[in-house]
């Protein structure tokens, strides 16, 4: 872990992973939408609003994904102290709070021919909504301190609190009776999902994963550029 403390050793092999990311990204893009829109048959019941889910279920995994990763980021960085751990967490919560908007409003436009309504306050959207709005609050916090420092510890500890809703998101479902369907992909048994709808759904999440990647390790490059500004001006200032 403190090998990628080194902010050289680590832009050293993101310029690796970047292009190899962007280039793995744009191949299931392309073959995840033309497998989505063309190949794959539609639902007997919600026919072909059905397509929404290639959108949407990669955005929902996304969003608890990031998320998850925040947390851990910032228990590191609480813990260890690890330079960089803050860093990628503050570059991964706009991400995150994208996939997890995305998420939210294709719900909703799925869920107007499926369910009748746009919107209902059951467990799986309420808690979702929940993430979001801790998203919101992260990225809040980073702007409320004029000092870094004390501004990732705030919002590093409302992310390790706010992990509580990642489990309660994904397991809604199983503990109340809600209008979502059930896990479908990860399951004890298996997936229960159609192989020609599955392989278009795992195409376009890995091509959500290469994108955040991409876009990560670009917002991490900022970063760690304003900082070294940052801290020639100051030093600059002290001199």
């Amino acid at each position: 872990m403190h090998w990628f403390a080194n902010p050289t050793r680590f832009l050293r092999l993101a310029r690796v992973v970047l292009p190899v990311a962007a280039a793995l990204g744009l191949i299931c893009f392309a073959a995840g939408l033309y497998d989505a829109l063309v190949l794959s048959p539609i639902d007997y019941q919600q026919k072909d609003s059905v397509r929404i889910m290639y959108i949407h279920v990669p955005a929902a995994w996304l969003a608890l994904g990031v998320y998850t990763g925040i947390a851990l980021m910032s228990a590191v960085a609480l813990v260890w102290r690890h330079p960089l751990a803050d860093l990628g967490a503050k570059a991964a919560a706009p991400l995150g709070a994208g996939f997890a908007a995305i998420c939210l409003a294709t719900g909703s436009i799925w869920g107007l021919p499926t369910w009748g309504t746009w919107w209902v306050w059951d467990a799986r959207l309420t808690s979702m909504l929940i993430l979001f709005f801790l998203y919101l609050g992260y990225l809040a916090l980073w702007q409320a301190y004029d000092d870094p420092e004390r501004a990732a510890r705030a919002a590093g500890i409302l992310a390790i609190v706010g992990a509580v809703n990642v489990p309660i998101v994904k397991f809604s479902v199983d503990w109340w009776n809600t209008l979502h369907q059930p896990a479908s992909v990860f399951t004890l048994s298996g997936p229960k999902i159609d192989p020609s709808m599955l392989r278009p759904l795992l195409l376009m999440t890995g091509g959500y994963v290469c994108f955040f990647l991409v876009v990560l390790i670009l917002r991490m490059r900022a970063e760690i550029a304003a900082r070294r500004v940052r801290a020639l001006r100051l030093a600059r200032v002290e001199g």
